[in-house]
């Protein structure tokens, strides 16, 4: 096996296949190294928007140049059904709190050129008409939708594949080695691998691997955790969640509901961080769920599953050039916004380790941010 390439990239979730696809398409050698398969950690497993809108405006430029630019097309230039539907997204709110916090978001999001506005009362239910009474309050981006995640992520990988990217599965990294002060070597339980420039995207596994180099990114994992219910006709095509976070859910295409959140319990069990399911989360989830969508009760579960996230700090992921180790690019801390920005974050993350500059603003998402002093 040929262990040398012209890029490294580390993690094959979403990030990881969508930069060895525009790597590979690009004719850059690539070789992309994983600790178990392709898209099983939360890119396989999540709540599947593809949105804008509730973003942090450091992450919002990424996720308005995917919106316009990459998810519109993805599918067929992959050749494949990722059922992208580009919908709407609704955050609803039932209190005076959840509507100053929607407010808020509204205005940050839209100085920025995005198109969310406020809708109240009677012309939420015009959008969803099995919503709460209690929901007075909801933003509503038009242009905001959903996708498949594990159709997303195997297409991007199988194009990645057939351009040319070589995918080894089930091996792990052991440390990353500099040359000359600029990464080089890729040690793993199966040899070393050499490259000139490396994308670390290995989601929580990221931190463990740059330290090897000393460099940190604070952030910490945390379970989160969904369920399918059986198909019932359509309800709505908009993709919802809660101003507070308890939930969010979307109808698909063949009519089962994908609902997900947490409990706010799963930390204080002893399991905790394995990826497994707890017996409490699903229905508390469902709880949260029905106090907004009161017409689904009695709707029949099918299955649950359970994901890391990599939380970050400050609540924004870095996807950025590393000053101190040269050639290392680091696409990570995603804090459960990552499939919806990922096949953007992996084609600027492409963009970096082959010269070029990023096609969105990157400057809020910089590795260096945690220098400097916060208030």
């Amino acid at each position: 096996m040929n262990k040398a390439s012209d890029v490294i990239v580390i993690g094959a979730g979403v990030v990881g296949c969508a930069a060895a696809y525009y790597l590979a398409k690009r004719g850059v050698k690539v070789t992309v190294l994983e600790r178990r398969e392709v898209a099983c950690g939360a890119s396989g497993r999540n709540g599947s928007g593809a949105r804008q809108s509730g973003r942090d405006n450091r992450e919002l430029p990424l996720a308005m140049f995917g919106v316009k630019h990459i998810w519109p097309t993805l599918g067929e230039e992959l050749g494949e059904d990722i059922e992208y539907i580009q919908n709407g997204n609704m955050r609803l709110g039932k209190t005076e709190k959840d509507r100053e916090a929607l407010e808020e978001l509204v205005r940050q999001n839209s100085s920025l050129g995005l198109d969310v506005r406020m809708v109240y009362g009677q012309d939420i239910r015009e959008l969803i008409p099995d919503v709460s009474p209690e929901v007075q309050y909801a933003t509503y981006c038009p242009t905001d939708g959903h996708a498949n995640p594990m159709r997303t992520t195997l297409a991007l990988y199988k194009r990645a594949r057939e351009l040319g990217a070589q995918f080894i599965t089930n091996i792990k990294v052991l440390k990353l080695e500099k040359v000359a002060g600029r990464i080089r070597r890729v040690h793993t339980d199966d040899g070393i691998y050499e490259a000139d420039s490396v994308i670390l995207c290995a989601g929580f596994g990221s931190r463990k691997i740059m330290r090897t180099v000393g460099l940190d990114v604070p952030m910490l994992p945390q379970l989160t955790e969904a369920f399918v219910t059986e198909p019932i006709p359509a309800v709505t095509d908009k993709f919802i969640s809660a101003a507070d976070g308890c939930f969010y859910a979307q109808q698909q295409r063949n009519g089962t509901w994908v609902i997900g959140g947490d409990s706010n319990y799963e930390i204080y069990d002893a399991t905790y961080p394995r990826e497994v399911t707890f017996s409490f989360s699903a229905p508390r989830i469902a709880r949260f769920f029905l106090e907004y969508m009161p017409t689904l009760k009695g709707v029949k579960v099918i299955r649950s599953w359970s994901g890391q996230l990599d939380m970050c700090w400050d609540g924004s992921p870095v996807i950025s050039p590393v000053e101190e180790v040269e050639g290392l690019y680091v696409g990570c801390a995603f804090t459960g916004h990552g499939f919806g920005i990922g096949p953007a974050a992996g084609y600027v993350l492409a963009q970096m380790a082959v010269g070029e500059t990023p096609a969105a603003d990157l400057s809020g998402l910089r590795y260096d941010r945690f220098r400097l002093p916060s208030h």
